[in-house]
């Protein structure tokens, strides 16, 4: 099989390449996440005019009509930056679920903004006793006035403090971990009975707890059918997740650049600790976790697209979890590789170890992707 990219997909990745390398340098990355926004509206704005945030878009919205391996493309490229801007919210995630379940008038309303930049999305479907399981909802809707009603909280919406909508998952009828019953929301972020309580977290970057307050909104706001949006939300999350690996790999290519550099430059007993052999072991085992997870990060993106089905699901699953235990690998072996500095927040790997360890946890960890591997092998 030939993993090279075609002459578009080469040009596309130049394209964020060079941008990254130009416009986010790592002082710089320091003072977009002490902003307001937690990231750069003039890196965003670049984005959008480049036509990056519409590459998974059709040709209808403006888009590229990029797939799986175009999206694996860009977000490598944001992973080597450590990239602060909500591209895999808004543009992979939140945009695919209006797609997928958005009538035309929502489409039109949303999608084109998405696509343009101009507009961000959010997706809050984690609640705080959820660990994962995007099934498990308590947030409630009732029909009311011709509209719905939600009460309930979202925990850990990345980008939700400066998104315009947010796409919130809430229970109309069934068990708090049944998939039925399960319907989907976008909702203005200004609309009134919303509470957002806005905190930086361990990778530089800014989310926030959603608590619904007796939110009113239209029947509009329903994406999709009453009660059916769990495979809308499993489907695109599948995508997110290819998206996740796509970026790891980034991470891990400089985090393991940093410590090779590291090792031949510090000097310890006269000689650069890259001559000792256990270090340079550690550096083999390193770059064999990292091509471990180009491998599987590949055929993720293979697959995101395509209809879902248990192969997908279940190579999905297999990526998640080796790609989490490689970047916690990578991690780890960096940090003792480095010594001290590998910790401190004025030296740019502990930023790359740190966004490792939250990727691993964005929508489930390399234990909860194992499980869910193990319990779709047996099913199949």
């Amino acid at each position: 099989m030939d993993f090279r990219l075609n002459e578009e997909q080469q040009m596309l990745q130049d394209t964020v390449a060079r941008l990254v390398r130009g416009e986010y340098s790592f002082e710089k990355r320091l003072e977009f996440s002490e902003t307001d926004a937690g990231f750069s509206v003039d890196f965003w704005r670049q984005l959008s005019e480049l036509g990056l945030t519409a590459v998974p878009f059709s040709e209808e919205l403006g888009g590229f009509g990029g797939g799986g391996v175009e999206v694996q493309s860009v977000m490598t490229e944001l992973g080597r930056g450590l990239c602060l801007e909500p591209y895999l919210q808004s543009v992979i995630f939140g945009g695919g679920l209006i797609g997928q379940a958005g009538n035309d008038s929502q489409k039109e309303t949303w999608l084109g903004g998405i696509a343009s930049g101009e507009v961000q999305a959010a997706v809050a479907l984690q609640e705080p006793q959820s660990f994962y399981n995007l099934n498990d909802v308590e947030t409630r809707a009732e029909k009311k006035d011709g509209g719905y009603l939600l009460n309930g909280r979202k925990a850990v919406v990345i980008g939700g403090h400066c998104a315009d909508v947010i796409l919130v998952s809430a229970r109309m009828s069934g068990d708090a971990r049944d998939s039925g019953g399960i319907s989907l929301f976008a909702l203005k972020a200004d609309t009134a009975g919303i509470e957002r309580r806005v905190y930086p977290t361990i990778d530089g970057s800014k989310g926030c707890d959603l608590t619904l307050n007796n939110v009113q909104v239209s029947a509009g706001a329903l994406l999709g059918e009453e009660g059916k949006a769990a495979e809308v939300i499993e489907y695109q999350a599948g995508r997110a997740i290819a998206a996740l690996c796509a970026e790891a790999v980034g991470v891990m290519e400089v985090a393991n650049e940093l410590t090779l550099d590291y090792l031949k430059q510090r000097k310890q007993f006269g000689v650069p600790i890259g001559k000792f052999q256990v270090l340079q072991h550690r550096m083999v085992d390193m770059m064999s976790e990292l091509e471990q997870a180009r491998s599987m990060a590949t055929l993720a993106a293979s697959v995101a697209d395509e209809e879902q089905s248990g192969e997908r699901r279940r190579v999905l699953a297999a990526a998640k979890s080796v790609i989490g235990r490689s970047g916690q690998f990578i991690s780890e072996q960096g940090i003792q590789s480095h010594g001290g500095i590998g910790m401190t927040w004025e030296y740019n790997f502990a930023h790359y170890a740190k966004r490792l360890i939250m990727i691993n946890h964005q929508l489930g960890d390399d234990d909860f992707h194992l499980e869910r591997y193990a319990s779709l092998l047996r099913a199949s």
